[in-house]
């Protein structure tokens, strides 16, 4: 899963939240600079045909020289996959240090590591075992750190994003567009989300859509995932919070 944030936006006083992504915190004023804030989330995790539920955590964490952790992790069955991020925010942007990708269990494991170099303008790490080296350019987002922005341009009340993030051993291109608005059911409540959909080539078999909480600073609630061979996936939040503070959706009516 890729996605969760937390975005407050000061100039209205309103505080923010997705998995990772989607799943994090963000903060923008009115002059634009990008604060942080801390937040983690737990999740149900459920894959359809398969009688094993787990479970999701995604939490973003300050580091003491001034960076950020992101971290990311599910576990169903006897599968497991970690993702880690190091952060900061330079120039009004948020810039990736560190990310590793891990994923043990069912089939053949995957680790991937990249470094960001930006003085040095170079990301490098390993894919598949092989070593790899890449330019940066502005912008560049890995496959956590992207939510982050996706959730800050939902703050903003755009409709259609794209972002640059290094895939593996390349650069690929995310798109993402709002599609519409529904009331969501979680075990914290329910929620008044944005539904987003990643957008894929038309003969895409892969589908993913995610639900951020309007009134929580888009926190992601929900996850959907169905991959190429048909099997589908999905998170739903059961508890968070954000800067200390106790998520809570709209108590579910019993009638």
């Amino acid at each position: 899963m890729h996605a969760n944030t937390t975005i407050k936006r000061i100039a209205h006083h309103r505080f923010t939240n997705p998995l990772a992504g989607l799943l994090l915190s963000l903060t923008a004023s009115t002059a634009g600079a990008l604060e942080l804030e801390p937040f983690s989330a737990s999740y149900a995790a459920d894959m359809k045909n398969i009688p094993v539920n787990g479970e999701a955590i995604h939490s973003l964490q300050p580091n003491a020289d001034g960076s950020w952790k992101l971290s990311f992790s599910a576990s169903m069955f006897v599968a497991r996959l970690t993702e880690q991020s190091t952060l900061r925010v330079a120039d009004n942007q948020i810039q990736p240090i560190d990310y590793h990708y891990e994923r043990r269990g069912l089939g053949r494991g995957k680790e991937i590591l990249q470094h960001f170099d930006w003085p040095q303008a170079q990301v490098t790490g390993t894919y598949k075992g092989e070593a790899f080296s890449l330019p940066t350019e502005p912008g560049l987002l890995d496959k956590t750190t992207y939510q982050l922005a996706l959730q800050a341009d939902l703050a903003a009340g755009k409709k259609d994003m794209t972002y640059r993030v290094v895939d593996g051993d390349e650069v690929e291109e995310y798109e993402f567009r709002v599609v519409g608005e529904e009331r969501v059911t979680t075990r914290a409540g329910q929620f008044d989300a944005v539904e987003v959909e990643r957008v894929r080539e038309p003969d895409a078999r892969r589908e993913t859509t995610l639900w951020f909480a309007k009134d929580w600073n888009y926190l992601l609630v929900r996850l959907s995932q169905i991959e190429t061979d048909g099997q589908h996936y999905q998170i739903m939040l059961k508890e968070a919070t954000v800067n200390g503070q106790p998520v809570t959706g709209i108590p579910v009516s019993n009638d």
